[in-house]
């Protein structure tokens, strides 16, 4: 058995104890009142805690650029560019040629 197979079957093992004893204790036990309690408390502290997670995400994140000023951004370097291979073939051009032997 390799090690996937067995962690796999160690997680179904687990999970049908866990759906066992939840349901000796919903059905079965004095205790069921505040089981289903915590468990509907769980539920929605788990949803309404992953909407305050984005909530802050989305408020702390600064807005993107408008695309304009990214345009702008873009035509910029590449005017840079063009100018610095200008400037380097012009260099080169006034140079006399290497000799490899």
């Amino acid at each position: 058995m390799s090690k996937d197979q067995a962690l796999g079957f160690g997680m179904m093992i687990i999970s049908i104890v866990v759906i066992l004893i939840y349901g000796w204790l919903v059905f079965l036990s004095e205790y069921a009142l505040l089981i289903l309690k915590l468990t509907g408390f769980i539920a929605v502290a788990g949803v309404f805690g992953i909407l305050a997670w984005i909530g802050y995400t989305l408020a702390s994140t600064p807005p993107p650029k408008p695309i304009e000023e990214i345009e702008k951004e873009i035509e910029e370097e590449l005017k840079k560019l063009e100018s610095e291979t200008q400037k380097t073939t012009t260099a080169e051009e006034g140079k006399p040629p290497t000799k490899t032997t």
